[in-house]
């Protein structure tokens, strides 16, 4: 721990709070910062530690966007009032283990967590025009007794363990109960902002921990949104014939994916910022 250049501005004054985390590095949707965004901007989060990148990242990890240098960041925020820390991060490229114990180590000892929810998009061969589910994977059957009632389903996946995953694993050795959840967004939306999909994930946080937030903002957007892919479905037959398949639950060809999802892209350019 002490090897690790973690930086701590303040302490926060919280107790048996809860560890919000969301990975930028491929976010899905805009699922993950929107998500984290939305939250400190509502709750007055201040940001608290950051775990610097070196070690971490390569120079390979820095980002250009709008012509900007992004240099990759793990920062934490806390929002007392609702005795919430949120880790904001790149996901590590290099000795991801040792990172992922510096965040629990962090959360834990410094931070008094007691709980921990990762923030993740998944690909889905949905329609727009379908409600989004949330999947979860819990690392203790205790904490997935405690939230029976809620609208989740649990992940059945077979493949390689994404970074939250590890993480998880790692919480459960450390005595941590942890939760991932996964939100399906239409696979056609997974590059720009899936309004939808953030508001569902806010509902849950929203029940979940009271954070007594107002998220009737976002009916404007998935409806500004809808009327826009609305307008090309009556534009342009093809891509309405293909969103139609997918509302009947049937699947596309490699090509229809790629074309529906550039229109798609194309349409919403303007919306990403």
């Amino acid at each position: 721990m002490e090897r690790v250049p973690v930086e701590i501005y303040q302490m926060p004054k919280v107790q048996n709070s809860s560890l919000l985390i969301g990975w930028q590095t491929h976010d899905t949707g805009k699922l993950s910062s929107k998500v984290i965004h939305f939250l400190n901007e509502k709750m007055g989060g201040q940001e608290i530690a950051e775990i610097k990148p070196t070690g971490f990242f390569s120079l390979g990890g820095v980002r250009f966007k709008h012509d900007l240098v992004q240099v990759p960041e793990s920062q934490f925020w806390v929002c007392e009032k609702n005795n919430l820390i949120i880790f904001k991060s790149d996901e590590p490229e290099f000795e991801y283990y040792q990172f992922l114990n510096t965040v629990l180590e962090l959360a834990e000892s410094r931070f008094q967590v007691r709980e921990v929810v990762t923030l993740n998009g998944t690909f889905s061969f949905i329609a727009h025009t379908h409600p989004r589910r949330i999947f979860t994977v819990f690392n203790q059957t205790e904490l997935k007794a405690r939230l029976q009632g809620f609208e989740i389903q649990e992940l059945t996946w077979e493949g390689p363990p994404a970074m939250s995953t590890t993480l998880l694993w790692i919480a459960k050795r450390r005595g941590i109960p942890g939760m991932s959840l996964w939100v399906e967004i239409p696979f056609y939306l997974a590059a720009r902002e899936d309004s939808q999909a953030i508001k569902i994930t806010l509902s849950f946080l929203n029940q979940r921990f009271n954070l007594g937030l107002d998220l009737s903002g976002f009916d404007l957007k998935i409806q500004e949104q809808n009327e826009k892919i609305a307008q090309l479905r009556e534009d342009n037959v093809e891509i309405n014939e293909s969103i139609e398949r997918l509302e009947k639950g049937l699947m596309l060809g490699e090509e229809e994916q790629l074309k529906l999802t550039k229109e798609i892209c194309d349409l919403l350019e303007n919306d990403v910022q």
